[in-house]
């Protein structure tokens, strides 16, 4: 089974995200989204709704197979627990393609791919919540 891994705030919900969320699903057999936690989003977006809140509404997807916290600590520990064969990005994060996989294949011992999801309109929480 292949397991592929997406993140992100998902503070208020739009149809990027869940382009973002299809198309990733659509790269493996189970995906499993991590919610960012409200203590490590730094300029904290003026958060709408806190992380429960938001792992609730990513959970209720049809699309989404499992809903996870990410940790306190270490992003990497995260990667650690999911142990993904696939990561993907979306198109407004930005994350090195090529470090996040060497950060990956070390976390869990084995190859990682990495994929860049492709933006579809030019939706953004924070200009929704302005």
């Amino acid at each position: 089974m292949k397991t592929v891994m997406a993140q992100g705030t998902f503070d208020v919900l739009h149809p990027g995200h869940l382009h973002y969320l299809k198309k990733s699903g659509e790269l493996g057999d189970r995906l499993v989204v991590v919610i960012a936690r409200d203590s490590r989003i730094t300029e904290k977006k003026n958060l709408v709704f806190e992380e429960e809140e938001r792992r609730e509404m990513i959970r209720a997807l049809e699309t989404v197979d499992r809903a996870v916290l990410g940790t306190e600590g270490n992003i990497y520990d995260t990667v650690e627990r999911v142990d993904p064969d696939v990561i993907t990005l979306g198109y407004d994060q930005g994350h090195d393609e090529k470090e996040v996989k060497e950060m990956a294949e070390k976390a869990t011992g084995h190859e990682v791919d990495v994929a860049r999801i492709e933006g579809k309109g030019d939706y953004s929480s924070s200009d929704i919540k302005s």
